[in-house]
This record gives structure tokens, C-alpha cells and sequence, in this order.
């Protein structure tokens, strides 16, 4: 049976100066998530309906109710995070 054995990242912490490219994390989480899902026929529903490939989240992220967009940041953290504990660094080349 699989048991999910992620890195444990809970001691890593980001410095405010990521907290720009974790909002585009973020946004380009949900636009890939919203593409994928069209290409397989999902629209746009008020409600989720599996039958009928309809979901709710499939409007522009500044749309997302902010439960759904703490969603997509949560993923894009822990990529964050993990990037961090396997000792690479991340740095805005201006």
C-alpha cells in the first residue's frame, strides 16, 4: 500500500523577499491546473459536477475565493521550502 513520505520541510523558513514570487507561484499553479483541466473538456459550473466536467475554479485566480487561492500559495510554499532544504538558493536577478 502507498504511505506518502514528502521531505519534511517544516523548519524551513522563507524570508518576506519571496513572498511576491509565491503569489506568481501561486497564480501560474491555478493557470496550469485551469489549462489542463479545459483541454479535458472541463467549462466553467456553479457547482462541481464530475459528470458533467463542470467546476467552479475555472475562472481567472484573482476570482478564486481566498480559501482556494491559500490553496494554490500552500503548494507553491512547499515547493519553496523544498527548493531551500536541498540547498539551492533562490535570487532575483534585476
Amino acid at each position: 500500500m502507498y504511505e506518502p513520505d514528502p521531505m519534511d520541510t517544516s523548519g524551513v523558513v522563507l524570508g518576506e523577499d519571496v513572498n511576491e514570487l509565491l503569489e506568481q507561484l501561486a497564480r501560474n499553479t491555478h493557470e496550469v491546473w485551469a489549462r489542463e483541466r479545459m483541454a479535458q473538456g472541463w467549462t466553467y459550473g456553479a457547482e462541481r459536477d464530475d459528470h458533467r466536467r463542470q467546476h467552479p475554479c475555472l475562472v481567472p485566480y484573482e476570482e478564486l475565493s481566498e480559501a482556494e487561492k491559500e490553496y494554490d500559495r500552500s503548494t507553491a510554499v512547499q515547493v519553496l521550502k523544498l527548493i531551500t532544504k536541498l540547498g539551492y538558493r533562490i535570487s532575483k536577478t534585476e
